[in-house]
C-alpha cells in the first residue's frame, strides 16, 4: 500500500486492514512451519521493544497474531520495562507457559547497557540460564576509536568482556555484540578485527544492524560476509524516518541482504525493526507490509 498526503488516502479501511493482516499471518504462520531442514527458510522474529507501552503477554499474543514465530525480548530501554517484568513477575517457567500459549520460541534477550539499565546480560544471566539459555544481544563500547588502534582497542575488549563470556558459558548463552555509531564495532574494519580475535566464537559472535551501518554508508553486504558463522542475531532495519525504518516501507533494498545472509548460511532470526512510538495497529499494519515485502525479497535472494 503506497501512502499519499492525502488524509482520506493514509487511513486504512478496516475490513481491508484486517483481511490483508489475517492473509499475512497465515502465509507467516505457514512459511515458518516449514521443515527446520530448508537451509533457505527464513525465520521471522518481533522485538519487543516496538510495543514498548503494552504487557509482555499482549505483545506476545500480537506477535504470534501476526505469524511471527518467536520474540526478543528486550531489558529497560526507553518506555520498555518487558525482561526486568518477566524476571520479577513470570519467572523462567512462567515465560515458557507465555511462549507455549502463544507457540513463540525465544528469539533472543537484549540487555544493553544504558542509563536505565547499568548492569546489562550479568543481572539477567541466572535468569536466563534458568529458562535455558539462548542468544543474548548487547552493545560493544561506545568509544571513538583510530584506525591505528583498532587492533589493541578490540582486544581491550575481549579482556573486559571475558567475565560475560565465562557466565555465557556458564547459562548456555551466546552473546551478539550489536553495532552502533559512535562504538567500538562501528565500521567494516571492526567486524573483521572482531571475527580475527574473538577468542570464543562458541560462546560470543556478533549482531548487525544495517541502520547504523547506513549512516556511515558501509556496505551491509560485505558486513554479513564477514561475519560469516559468527553472525546471530540481524536486524531487518534501514535508516529512515518513523515507520520507513521498516522493511518494505523506506528506499532500502533488503534482497542483496537476504542474499548475503543466505550465502554465509545463516541460521537465525531476522527482525523487521524499527525505534519509536507508533500506535499497536500503526505498527501492525507496517509489519504486514514488511513481511510481504521481506517474503518478496528471499524468494529473490535464494532463488
Amino acid at each position: 500500500m503506497h501512502f499519499t498526503d492525502s488524509a482520506s488516502q493514509c487511513l486504512l479501511d478496516r475490513r481491508h486492514f484486517l483481511r490483508t493482516t489475517a492473509a499475512a499471518a497465515l502465509a507467516l504462520a505457514g512459511h515458518a512451519n516449514a521443515s527446520p531442514a530448508d537451509p533457505r527458510r527464513m525465520r521471522l522474529a518481533f522485538s519487543s521493544v516496538m510495543l514498548a507501552e503494552l504487557p509482555i503477554e499482549e505483545v506476545c499474543e500480537r506477535a504470534a497474531k501476526l505469524g511471527f514465530e518467536a520474540i526478543d525480548i528486550w531489558c529497560p530501554f526507553d518506555n520498555c520495562k518487558h525482561l526486568a517484568d518477566v524476571v520479577t513477575r513470570l519467572g523462567p517457567d512462567g515465560l515458557k507457559q507465555l511462549l507455549a500459549k502463544h507457540k513463540l520460541a525465544l528469539a533472543s534477550f537484549t540487555t544493553y547497557t544504558t542509563k536505565m539499565e547499568a548492569v546489562g546480560f550479568p543481572a539477567y544471566a541466572d535468569f536466563i540460564g534458568k529458562f535455558g539459555g539462548g542468544v543474548v544481544v548487547r552493545q560493544s563500547e561506545y568509544m571513538q576509536v583510530k584506525p591505528g588502534e583498532l587492533t589493541s582497542a578490540m582486544r581491550a575488549f575481549f579482556e573486559k568482556l571475558k567475565p560475560q563470556i565465562d557466565k555465557a558459558a556458564e547459562t548456555k548463552v551466546r552473546l551478539a555484540i550489536e553495532n552502533h555509531g559512535d562504538a567500538l564495532l562501528n565500521t567494516p574494519d571492526s567486524f573483521k578485527a572482531f571475527v580475527d580475535l574473538n577468542p570464543s566464537p562458541q560462546h560470543v559472535g556478533l549482531g548487525i544492524a544495517p541502520y547504523h551501518l547506513q549512516n556511515i554508508k558501509a556496505s551491509v553486504e560485505d558486513v554479513i560476509r564477514s561475519a560469516g558463522s559468527q553472525l546471530l542475531f540481524f536486524y531487518a532495519w534501514q535508516s529512515a524516518a518513523g515507520i520507513k525504518q521498516l522493511p518494505g516501507d523506506g528506499p532500502a533494498d533488503f534482497t542483496p541482504w537476504l542474499k548475503a545472509l543466505a550465502g554465509i548460511d545463516y541460521q537465525g532470526y531476522v527482525n523487521p525493526f524499527m525505534h519509536g512510538h507508533p500506535t499497536p495497529d500503526e505498527l501492525s499494519a507496517g509489519l504486514v507490509k514488511s513481511y510481504a515485502y521481506l517474503k518478496d525479497c528471499h524468494t529473490l535472494a535464494t532463488g
